[in-house]
């Protein structure tokens, strides 16, 4: 039978906090007070919205923050429950161990990472149903035996698809391949490209494991300075005519990493232009193109029809799962080649087992009913995090809320020691990433600041010790 529902939810529609993260609240509080037990059994999404008088989709909302959070289990045909351990359980029982280890005491309880989604809003258990259907599905030769070094035709298929029509590409599956995540992608692309004492463009501020896999490659770097409206362009033409050994420009224009700047239309054509007058090629990694919360997603500059040197670098794992390793490259398919040769030579194939898997979710609609899921709840967090940020942390620092991405860039008003801010937030086990992680030379003076995988309490403990120190 199922529990009653002994306690009444007063919700307030004129406030500020959104109606479904106050649902969830109070159900938090409800079970920090003892009202709610682990076990105990949820209404269903209806009868709550019924009693509650909202929407049922606003129910669904605070049920899936409760689950992501890990205050709710749910069990097939069987309810919502709460959860046998519940967050504040673990915390406090760690809070009370004695620790040997001296890593362990300074190890963070709140990350501000770079970026990354919240794992635990993973469509794990849909992704495991896929996962087991292809086992059951196919012979075992079939599962077992190599394949393409590009990845499953069908999942490039997949993929064709969905740059040719949502990027306005123009691309098949012959210049598609599938990586173990964007990194592997640059990996090759460095390889395919570069010869010792060749040259290569990086944005500073930038993306430092990129760089390390150009200059395995043997490439010399050149930072370029990033501006409000993106990469300056009068020091890559000016870098061109210096040095005549350019091969390729590294830039993530759509949110630029670390600050989150869109590269304007007129740098766009500018870079576009200087690529085929010098004939270099434009890496362009587009890590995050599918968390856009304006009207439309800025289009890739690979997709310009008088592109004639891209290599395209695209991920699925940030949609996913960040562990789950799968990305793609895109290019002409002379590159394509040479990409897969080098390919070979170090994974002879991807998981073919995984990129089916994830073929049955897209072609399910999973995928795209997860990624509209979590941008309005990440389009929430945003919001939050910029009241928060204007709340604390005003007149200190300068920052533009971003229209995608999952991070804020912050430029103290002030002069500012940013190493001496982070390492005195570790010692509160508060993680920041120092501005030395992306920059090029000496630290640029900012912080980027993640905050899709953390919840209101601890944007707001973070924001908080971070305005102290400011």
């Amino acid at each position: 039978m199922l529990r009653p529902w002994e306690f009444e939810i007063q919700l307030n529609k004129k406030s500020d906090k959104a109606l479904y993260l106050q649902i969830a609240d109070a159900i938090i509080n409800a079970i920090k007070s003892g009202n709610l037990s682990s076990g105990n059994t949820l209404p269903g999404s209806r009868q709550l919205a019924g009693l509650l008088s909202v929407n049922r989709n606003t129910v669904i909302e605070a049920l899936d923050v409760l689950i992501a959070e890990g205050w709710l289990i749910t069990m097939d045909r069987k309810g919502t429950f709460i959860a046998d351990i519940l967050p504040e359980v673990i915390r406090s029982a760690k809070n009370q161990e004695k620790t040997t280890v001296i890593i362990e005491e300074t190890k963070p309880h709140l990350v501000f990472d770079d970026g990354l989604p919240d794992s635990r809003l993973a469509p794990m258990n849909d992704l495991a149903r896929a996962y087991r259907e292809i086992f059951n599905r196919k012979s075992r030769w079939q599962i077992m035996g190599y394949s393409n070094e590009l990845g499953d035709i069908e999942f490039r298929k997949a993929i064709v698809q969905m740059l040719n029509f949502k990027r306005g590409m123009n691309v098949s599956p012959d210049q598609i391949c599938i990586t173990r995540g964007s990194q592997m992608a640059m990996y090759l692309a460095a390889h395919s490209l570069f010869t010792n004492g060749d040259y290569m463009m990086i944005e500073n501020p930038g993306y430092k494991p990129a760089w390390e896999a150009f200059e395995n490659a043997g490439a010399n770097l050149l930072p370029v300075n990033i501006d409000s409206d993106g990469l300056n362009v009068d020091e890559v033409e000016a870098y061109l005519k210096k040095y005549n050994t350019i091969k390729a420009i590294y830039v993530t224009p759509h949110h630029q990493f670390p600050t989150t700047v869109t590269m304007s239309l007129k740098k766009r054509l500018k870079l576009i232009e200087l690529s085929n007058q010098y004939g270099f090629t434009i890496i362009e990694d587009d890590y995050d193109n599918e968390f856009h919360f304006g009207q439309r997603p800025i289009l890739p500059i690979s997709s310009y029809s008088n592109a004639e040197n891209f290599i395209y670098i695209g991920t699925l794992s940030k949609i996913v799962a960040p562990a789950l390793r799968i990305g793609y490259l895109a290019s002409s398919a002379e590159i394509v080649q040479k990409v897969a040769k080098h390919r070979k030579m170090i994974d002879v194939q991807g998981d073919n087992i995984m990129e089916e898997a994830i073929l049955n979710l897209i072609n399910e609609g999973k995928i795209k009913r997860h990624l509209k899921k979590t941008n309005l709840i990440y389009k929430t967090k945003r919001d939050l995090f910029e009241t928060l940020c204007n709340q604390h942390l005003k007149d200190k620092v300068t920052f533009t809320k971003p229209e995608g991405g999952l991070a804020f860039w912050m430029v103290p008003n002030a002069k500012t020691d940013t190493k001496a801010v982070c390492e005195k937030l570790l010692s509160k086990g508060i993680k920041l990433m120092d501005p030395e992680k992306f920059s090029y030379g000496n630290p640029v003076s900012g912080f980027r600041l993640g905050y899709a995988s953390l919840t209101e309490q601890q944007m707001e403990e973070g924001i908080i010790a971070l305005s102290k120190l400011l």
